[in-house]
């Protein structure tokens, strides 16, 4: 089976100034990605550049990765849901209460608003993070035990999926099935430099171990041309054949 057709990409608006984010959702809206507003435009204008995707009717990730008691997610996870936000992050390692009580409090108010509830996505290890650090974090067992082992954790929260690198992808279908999801950083076209990222994949890579949603940053905002740059990752995504 096919599912290049079904892998979306998501855009990462990690820009420090509103008009440079505002000026990528202009220009890429049309080819339908998903946009994601990440910590740095949260903090630095949330509001604005949430109500330039809702005008433009695009579709938006509000990557907030939250962590802390279950009621403190829950609220905070109510207060994210609005028009046009698909997917929203916690942290795994929050446990699964504190998932539930997200995932439960955004339906919730979803429900209350007439709207489609977020998906909400656990965060397992960040692609930054190399093998030889888990020891560092107390974690025992290599990179693929512990996403595993979290991604159990939020499955049984009821999360749509995860938040893990494209190597893991493979492994994690095979635990959970086709409908629990991968949300993949770490994407690269070949060529590009990897940044702070460390465990990265090809577009191609990533849709052919199974990923859902391929997350793209710094290789399409910094870009010359970002509409051609997406372009060209859409088109790699597209040439991909799942395994």
């Amino acid at each position: 089976m096919n599912v290049a057709a079904q892998a979306k990409l998501i855009v990462a608006l990690d820009v420090d100034e509103f008009t440079v984010a505002a000026s990528l959702v202009e220009r890429l809206a049309g080819l339908g990605v998903i946009f994601k507003v990440g910590l740095e435009p949260l903090l630095n204008y949330g509001e604005a550049i949430l109500a330039k995707l809702a005008a433009a009717g695009a579709a938006s990730f509000i990557d907030a990765k939250l962590h802390d008691i279950p009621r403190t997610v829950g609220a905070a996870a109510r207060a994210l849901v609005r028009p046009g936000v698909r997917i929203v992050t916690v942290h795994a390692l929050g446990g699964r209460e504190m998932m539930r009580a997200a995932v439960d409090e955004s339906a919730e108010r979803a429900r209350e608003l007439g709207l489609e509830p977020p998906q909400v996505f656990a965060v397992t290890l960040l692609t930054s993070i190399a093998p030889g650090e888990l020891s560092e974090l107390g974690l025992q067992g290599d990179l693929g035990e512990n996403v595993l082992r979290l991604a159990r954790l939020a499955r049984d929260a009821r999360c749509a999926g995860v938040v893990c690198s494209p190597h893991e992808v493979r492994d994690l279908k095979r635990s959970f099935g086709a409908g629990f999801a991968a949300l993949c950083p770490g994407i690269r076209p070949a060529g590009a430099g990897h940044g702070d990222q460390k465990r990265v994949a090809t577009p191609r890579a990533a849709v052919e171990a199974g990923a859902d949603y391929l997350v793209v940053g710094r290789p399409v905002t910094e870009a010359a041309d970002p509409l051609a740059a997406a372009s060209e990752i859409l088109a790699q995504m597209a040439s991909a054949d799942a395994r």
